[in-house]
């Protein structure tokens, strides 16, 4: 299973910069195109990227997933569409005006700006947030752009830690290193663009992704980030947005290889090709968010053989076999390393947790699991 290879880190790379007047125009640009339909006495459409499985594919030169040219276009005039252009143009509309404001909001604030009731009628503008947030991501699709350049953020989720400088472009310039905020580190905002938060300095010799908060913890309080030299990063399960955008930025821009530290199980292992490959629900945004160079690190079966964990496995439930067995057949998984440890999964119905290496002493993961499988490159691709 080890890489014989060394990893070679990315080049650095320049930061890109949009700013808000420039997203602004784009969406201006979209909207001008509507009016100028009305003015010819045209029925408005507002046309987006089609999303969903049959839309998605694996870009084998970019190894990251992307989202085809299929289109979807929905009319005013049709009235099964008019509701949606309606609330469609009152999400551009407001966007437009925090962009030119220079102001945020959650997509949960877009929601009860936007809700009221037309006129005299008992109908809403908005029954229920998930109609507001598709239309946010139809016009991030429409305009090319995505929701957190659109000044939109979700609740955050995500923590950071390490020799790490940031400053905050956006909060009177604050400057401060992840690894002096005590031990919890820097909670990672929802939106990171380099308008907003600049990485200024890193030093650090690698990125370690890691699946839950518990297992960060651990190596915090190990001192395993100054030890190693390495960046720590928490997902607290899937990665948000904000957290995977951030992983991304430190790779591209800071030459750093990142490795993912997840569960042995499915889900942890779908975690890590999130990171890796991006998602199908973001396919379109994969550019900005997705590390193809990313490695696995573990956990993986064969550790419960070599470090004598067969007393700390659990069970697999059916949805975790099932996923499995869904895994053996994406495009990015078609190797010969994932595909037997996805089969020895199925056969041997068995998972193991990251704290599970606790059985051997709480100082092990630190001090020799993550140590030696990095040092001797013992990553699945």
């Amino acid at each position: 299973m080890a890489d014989k290879k060394k990893a070679k880190a990315p080049a650095k790379k320049a930061v890109e910069v949009e700013s808000p007047e420039a997203i602004a125009h784009k969406v201006k640009i979209m909207a001008d195109g509507i009016v100028g339909q009305i003015k010819k006495q045209e029925d408005p459409i507002f046309t987006t990227q089609q999303r969903g499985r049959s839309n998605v594919e694996f870009s084998e030169d970019k190894k990251v997933l992307t989202l085809g040219d299929k289109t979807t276009s929905r009319n005013f005039l049709n009235i099964g569409h008019a509701k949606k252009f309606m609330q469609t143009m009152m999400v551009a509309e407001k966007t437009h005006n925090y962009l030119l404001e220079n102001k945020t909001a959650s997509i949960r604030e877009v929601y009860y700006e936007l809700k009221h009731t037309l006129g005299k009628s008992k109908e809403n503008t908005f029954e229920d947030q998930t109609e507001s947030d598709a239309c946010i991501v139809d016009l991030e699709h429409s305009v090319d752009t995505i929701r957190e350049k659109l000044n939109l953020h979700a609740n955050p989720k995500g923590t950071l830690y390490g020799d790490i400088t940031l400053v905050d472009r956006k909060h009177n310039e604050d400057e401060f290193n992840a690894a002096k905020l005590g031990r919890g580190g820097w909670s990672i905002m929802s939106r990171v663009e380099p308008e907003e938060i600049e990485i200024k300095k890193v030093s650090a010799d690698y990125v370690l992704v890691i699946e839950t908060e518990a297992m960060y913890e651990r190596l915090v309080e190990e001192g395993f980030a100054k030890k190693n030299k390495a960046i720590l990063i928490s997902t607290g399960g899937q990665a948000a947005r904000g957290t995977r955008r951030l992983v991304h930025r430190i790779h591209k821009e800071q030459g750093l290889p990142v490795y993912m530290f997840t569960d042995g199980d499915p889900y942890g292992w779908y975690i890590y090709s999130v990171v890796k490959q991006g998602s199908m629900a973001l396919a379109a945004h994969s550019d900005f968010l997705a590390v193809p160079d990313a490695k696995y690190i573990g956990m993986t079966l064969e550790d419960v053989e070599d470090f004598g964990l067969q007393n700390v496995t659990e069970k697999m439930k059916e949805g975790d076999v099932k996923r499995a067995k869904e895994m053996l057949d994406y495009p990015w998984f078609q190797n010969n390393e994932w595909q037997a440890e996805l089969k020895k999964a199925i056969n041997l119905k068995i998972r193991i947790e990251q704290q599970a290496l606790a059985n051997r002493s709480l100082s092990f993961v630190a001090d020799e699991y993550l140590p030696k499988k990095i040092k001797k490159k013992e990553f699945l691709p």
